[in-house]
């Protein structure tokens, strides 16, 4: 299948953010693009902040002037549909309502040719439901930008029950020609991108329940230790409660109460005060003028040891050693065969304390089951060679001396050490854990493949890498095993483990991607 020759004209029905924002796309890859909106007002708004937008690319030597002047040439406004009876594409970016949206389908389906092809931006409802509606629903696909869709790679094409595999393969191709990064994805709630990134909010939500740190510091954890580009909290202020909160009750209803998606009291309490974000002026975070953003908690300098010795295996966070001998300190290697229950991954004996990766269990438990009571755990990293902050937590009975001990010597890789109370799976690695969980039931549930999921979350989201990518980096049968702890921490059907990441687990090369 190919993608849509640039003769064939565009009708954008929607001339907001988003609906600007693909007639933009669109007219940049050669199409005429027709920008309709019920108020005229709006589509004048909307074609002045795609003519502002090539006008600052333009200025920055992105894009020649006659370029841009040609771009915007090829957006052309329209007052009455009818104007654009011709238009081979139409797509839909309206308000999130079902029966609207149908109105519209149905008005498109009788005014636009046989062949012509119908696409929603829609990014919660069902591509089956408002093609049910038609009398070819065959003829209707999602076709799901992110905004700013002038910026954003990604877009997710988004197949309903009816939907043909040649009109979904020749909306792949056109938004690839248009310069995108598109993934197939089916019609269910969430499509792939808003259902597995519930995780990156639920997770952090819900060690702040437990009062384990406050928001900068979670936001420091997962931002300047795991590499995502912005801390869940702050990303929930630039989203806006309502929306974000909106978009959890959205998932989690149509998924009938499923645990996994259940929504966070500390968010609603919120949204009821109206503290909304950035757009309120106040939400986790105060964005009052001359406000000073909160910064996250970080240990005192303290003394560290001189030598260490390592036993076992640190899996990922091997780089660790070379961090510390870089710093200075002595570091002996011992095999790490017949030391007990954590000798699968290894840790690092520090003074009278121990070390050891975080594995889903809270420190307590962990030091209680090992029988060592100075015991200190970390959270996950992206690459514990670059990370600039560490995040520990230690048991209950581990002594002062033994934390500060751990603490300094880390502090001689000249890492930021943060600290949280002794949560389960601290904050990186139990959402790592959860995005992996649920991108595995996304796969097996044909919502995509391994490849769109991943692709879908770093293009759509930004992440670092995709969850089941990052999953085979950490070795799959560890996440399985760091979700069996939290499960059994907890007690809850939350943290089961999705049959496939168990089957994978399970087999000999325990991975996702070849």
């Amino acid at each position: 299948m190919t993608a849509l020759t640039t003769d064939v004209k565009v009708l954008v029905i929607g001339a907001g953010a988003m609906g600007s924002g693909i007639a933009h796309v669109a007219a940049a890859a050669g199409h005429a693009v027709y920008l309709y909106d019920t108020r005229a007002e709006a589509v004048e708004k909307g074609r002045d902040g795609i003519a502002r937008d090539l006008r600052f690319l333009a200025a920055r030597g992105k894009l020649a002037e006659a370029e841009a002047d040609a771009t915007l040439a090829r957006v052309i406004p329209v007052t009455e549909l009818a104007a654009a009876r011709d238009a081979g594409l139409a797509i839909e970016a309206i308000v999130e309502n079902l029966d609207v949206k149908q109105k519209l389908f149905r008005a498109l389906e009788d005014l636009l040719d046989a062949d012509a092809i119908l696409a929603t931006n829609t990014s919660s409802l069902s591509i089956t439901q408002i093609g049910a509606a038609l009398d070819r629903p065959e003829r209707l696909a999602g076709l799901h930008f992110f905004n700013p869709a002038p910026r954003m790679k990604l877009v997710e094409i988004v197949s309903g029950l009816a939907t043909t595999r040649a009109l979904a393969d020749t909306l792949y191709e056109t938004a690839k020609a248009w310069g995108k990064v598109p993934v197939h994805a089916t019609s269910t709630p969430g499509f792939i991108v808003n259902r597995v990134a519930r995780p990156y909010y639920a997770e952090a939500l819900r060690v702040l329940g437990e009062r384990a740190a406050d928001p900068a510091t979670l936001d420091a954890a997962l931002r300047d230790g795991c590499g995502f580009p912005m801390g869940p909290f702050e990303l929930m202020d630039l989203i806006g409660h309502d929306v974000n909160f909106a978009v959890t009750r959205s998932v989690f209803d149509a998924y009938f109460g499923d645990k996994r998606f259940t929504p966070s009291l500390i968010q609603q309490e919120l949204v009821a005060a109206g503290r909304l974000g950035r757009k309120s002026g106040r939400g986790f975070y105060d964005y009052a003028e001359g406000a000073s953003p909160p910064a996250p908690q970080s240990e005192a300098p303290q003394q560290g040891e001189a030598a260490v010795t390592v036993v076992g295996d640190l899996g990922p966070a091997t780089p660790l050693i070379a961090r510390l001998e870089a710093g200075g300190v002595i570091v002996r290697r011992v095999p790490g065969e017949g030391q007990g229950a954590g000798a699968a991954r290894g840790w690092i004996d520090i003074g009278t304390a121990r070390l050891a990766l975080s594995d889903g269990r809270s420190a307590s438990r962990r030091a209680h089951e090992e029988g060592f009571a100075n015991l200190v755990v970390m959270d996950l990293a992206l690459d514990y060679a670059t990370a600039k902050r560490l995040t520990l937590a230690r048991a209950d009975s581990c002594g002062h001396g033994a934390w500060n001990a751990v603490v300094g010597t880390l502090q001689r890789t000249e890492a930021v050490i943060g600290r949280l109370d002794d949560v389960a799976g601290l904050v990186g690695l139990r959402t790592v854990a959860m995005l992996a969980n649920e991108a595995a039931d996304g796969v097996l549930q044909g919502i995509g493949t391994a490849a769109d999921i991943d692709t879908a979350m770093r293009y759509g989201t930004n992440y670092p890498r995709g969850p089941l990518a990052w999953a085979d980096a950490l070795g799959v049968p560890f996440v399985a095993r760091v979700l069996e702890n939290l499960r059994a921490h907890y007690g809850e059907e939350r943290y089961r483990l999705s049959p496939l990441l168990q089957r994978v687990a399970l087999r000999p090369d325990g991975r996702f991607h070849a």
